[in-house]
């Protein structure tokens, strides 16, 4: 066949073998593999066939990601706007064609949104290539989806350099040094997200860094307020809380980029349940850990045990359910609590990992009012605890088996049938 006819899938395999044992392969076998299947196939044995592998579990995060993207990119312009119409004291009515999904708000997520994705792709994917090449091992797909959630955890101010630098650390840190894909033992976007909280933490808090331009208005007569609820909680502001459950639910509210829309998080989260991507036993027991520990809160409040004179009483009296509709609580839940390489990975495990998750997410943002987001911060926790969980569920199912089969092996001496069912029952 001519060179001319082949196509560009046939090309791409014969560079592919033409590069195999060149140093230079890993960068370019996960380019090839990226773009098509890879044609290799097996030749002898019995293999076990499945539709899922990496690439596809990883593309169906992406995906569900991908409304929540979208969304961010207006909700950043809605805000910035919205923040400009407050400081001016122009009344502003919500309307989803007319002061939403327009054009304008659209553009300041290009601005804003994209280039914090294109930089958290760039930087991290290179740093995986590099890694690659160094240890002669084929690029893993694992991160696909830490460089789309890296994006949507930090305010929209961010600057690039900053993020760069985060995400060296938490390739580095967070992945590679623990074997790469698979082998570390802490979310990489959580480390990213850890990183830069303690490393640059006048960016990560504070009532400006969560809408666009706030931080450059400061000081100035243009100056605009990007206060969150749960920033606005914090400092017991609760009389400046003019968001309703609605706005909160369907994430019309200042935030990190992508946390606002609990709506589209839960559309998220059952795509992902559907898919048997994620664990629903993690996202049911975290939604049960907050909601209790937020009940508690209230209860505490209600019996008169703190006043409104407490530091504690704006989130201790949030009424316990609405915890999941601000902040990331219900991101965390669903997009980061389920990551099966750092999560528990029995089923009783799951129940324990996900309810200490929630309880502990509402109980930092009660107790660190400079820091009311606890999700990251509990989740990372519960990423070292989750293979101590697993170790005591599986000591105690195999100190119940063992119980069983002491029991069901004591045979009767004067009944050998009954010492053969018994056999049986064993084995």
């Amino acid at each position: 066949m001519s060179d001319k006819r082949l196509t560009f899938k046939k090309r791409l395999h014969i560079l592919k073998h033409h590069y195999r044992d060149k140093k230079m392969a890993p960068a370019f076998n996960a380019i090839h593999t990226f773009l098509f299947s890879p044609d290799d196939t097996t030749h002898s044995g019995a293999h076990v066939r499945g539709a899922d592998d990496l690439k596809r579990t990883m593309n169906m995060v992406i995906m569900a990601l991908i409304p929540v993207l979208l969304f961010s990119m207006f909700n950043a312009g809605y805000q910035y706007y919205a923040a400009i119409d407050v400081a001016n004291n122009v009344s502003r009515e919500f309307s989803l064609w007319e002061n939403f999904l327009t054009w304008d708000n659209f553009w300041i997520g290009i601005i804003k949104v994209l280039p914090l994705v294109v930089v958290s792709y760039g930087v991290g994917l290179l740093v995986e290539f590099i890694f690659a090449i160094i240890k002669g091992h084929e690029v893993e797909e694992g991160y696909l989806v830490t460089g789309m959630l890296v994006p949507l955890i930090v305010p929209i101010d961010t600057p690039l350099w900053m993020l760069a630098v985060a995400v060296v650390f938490g390739v580095v840190i967070g992945k590679e040094v623990f074997g790469g894909t698979g082998m570390n033992i802490l979310n990489p976007a959580l480390t990213i997200r850890a990183f830069l909280f303690f490393a640059y933490p006048t960016w990560m808090s504070g009532d400006k860094v969560w809408v666009y331009q706030a931080v450059e208005r400061t000081g100035t007569p243009d100056a605009i307020s990007g206060e969150t609820v749960l920033g606005a909680l914090a400092q017991n502001h609760l009389a400046e809380l003019n968001y309703s459950v609605s706005d909160m639910f369907f994430g019309f509210i200042p935030g990190s980029v992508g946390e606002t829309s609990t709506f589209l998080i839960l559309l998220g989260g059952l795509f992902l349940i559907y898919t048997k991507i994620a664990s629903w036993r993690i996202m049911v027991s975290a939604v049960i850990g907050s909601l209790v520990m937020g009940y508690i809160f209230n209860l505490v409040v209600d019996l008169g045990v703190i006043s409104e004179a407490s530091n504690f009483y704006g989130l201790m009296s949030f009424e316990y359910w609405k915890h999941l509709l601000v902040g990331g609580l219900a991101f965390g839940i669903v997009y980061m609590a389920t990551d099966p390489v750092t999560g528990s990975q029995t089923n009783n495990g799951k129940w324990i990992y996900g309810f200490f998750i929630g309880f502990m997410s509402v109980m930092i943002r009660v107790f660190n009012p400079a820091y009311p987001e606890g999700v990251f911060l509990a989740i990372l926790l519960m990423n070292v605890f989750a293979p101590t969980i697993d170790h005591y569920v599986v000591k105690a199912n195999i100190n119940k088996r063992l119980k069983r089969f002491k029991n069901a092996t004591i045979l009767p001496k004067d009944s050998d049938s009954r010492a053969e069912e018994l056999k049986a029952e064993t084995i």
